[in-house]
């Protein structure tokens, strides 16, 4: 006699729900905690071969972690320079800048006025009233805390990074304790693909980026556009993020370009010219350097793109990527879920696979 109790499904799907409802919430209430540890758990995948490579040469291990974490934090020290170099420069010339706003600003609001037949002073009242509004909504307090705390997790990353790194060890034996024996084969393979992934992809990415970054600048400085080094280093950055990023990316030069310059001609070949490099990377770089192990399709890539700004904000449409490939991974290699692996990849299943559907179908009619 079968006394095994069976939930309905209804109360499965509840079930379903409530947790993932409640891990979402969790998610969200701790990212100041979870991310750094996230982005120093991924960072440490990605420089665990050069210290093992100086373990093997018979260097200490706390100084081999202690040079791999340096040159981490010299690499994005070099990049932050370069980035507030340009910054800086920015600026020097803002009130320039801000001059020749307010005259294409005033301009606008002429021809608003002139073809809708709006009173400028209308126009122009609406404009302060919602610059208020914005104002009224800007808690200075809040802001400062929010920067304390990013300087705070910015400090702490190299600490968190340099302990994955010391405790690697007693972490994977943590994971190995948490499944019996039967199912070690399974979780080492989890965890080498996922290294496999991790290193891959990052490492793809530094190079895109770096290239993204030199096309980006190049094009922008034969434009003749102002501010082009750093518009280049910025649209990089921003085009890490999948779909949305290149969108932003081409807008900051073409505003740039319509602010600085006379002719709006030059709006228009900024827009040219990125539209021809996110063609090269769409169809050369991502497929050649990036997207060789992270097989997501793009619907995917998009909802958890926006699912991670959603619980993380800019961090989370970062992660959103890797953190995926690696679920893929987990489901991939559990039975029960190998449909949801399934469902988060790139591969289409041919017509023909659904044709007993058709003829069932077809039957009935």
């Amino acid at each position: 006699m079968d006394n095994s109790f069976k939930i309905p499904f209804y109360a499965k799907a509840a079930l379903i729900s409530i947790g993932i409802f409640a891990f979402g919430f969790i998610m969200h209430l701790g990212q100041h905690i979870i991310i750094p540890i996230v982005y120093a758990t991924i960072v440490a995948v990605l420089l665990n071969p050069l210290v093992n490579y100086l373990t093997l040469k018979k260097i200490n291990k706390v100084v081999s972690i202690s040079i791999a974490v340096a040159l981490a934090v010299f690499v994005v020290l070099g990049i932050l320079y370069i980035v507030s170099s340009q910054v800086t420069m920015f600026s020097d010339t803002y009130p320039q800048l801000k001059e020749k706003f307010n005259t294409t600003s005033n301009e606008f609001v002429q021809w608003v006025s002139e073809k809708f037949n709006i009173r400028k002073s209308t126009i122009n009242a609406w404009i302060k009233e919602t610059q208020s509004e914005e104002m009224s909504h800007f808690a200075i307090g809040e802001k400062l805390t929010a920067a304390g705390q990013i300087m705070i997790t910015t400090m702490l990353l190299p600490v968190y990074l340099f302990m994955i790194l010391y405790y690697k060890p007693l972490l994977l034996d943590f994971i190995r304790k948490l499944f019996r024996s039967e199912h070690h084969l399974t979780v080492v393979e989890v965890l080498v693909n996922t290294k496999k992934i991790v290193q891959s992809y990052l490492t793809g990415l530094f190079f895109e980026m770096m290239i993204i970054a030199v096309l980006n600048s190049t094009g922008l400085l034969l434009l003749g556009i102002d501010y082009a080094i750093i518009l280049g280093i910025t649209g990089a950055i921003v085009n890490i993020i999948p779909y949305i990023g290149g969108i932003i990316a081409i807008a900051l030069p073409m505003l740039i370009a319509f602010v600085t310059k006379d002719s709006l001609s030059y709006s228009a070949l900024v827009f040219v010219v990125y539209i021809f490099i996110q063609f090269i990377d769409n169809h050369y770089i991502i497929p050649k350097i990036v997207a060789s192990r992270v097989q997501i399709n793009a619907l995917i890539s998009v909802v958890v793109v926006l699912i991670g700004n959603a619980l993380w904000g800019i961090p989370g449409m970062f992660l959103s990527i890797p953190l995926t490939a690696i679920v893929k991974v987990i489901f991939d290699h559990i039975e029960p879920l190998k449909p949801w692996g399934f469902l988060l990849g790139n591969i289409v299943p041919t017509a023909s696979k659904f044709s007993f559907i058709k003829q069932k179908i077809s039957s009935h009619l």
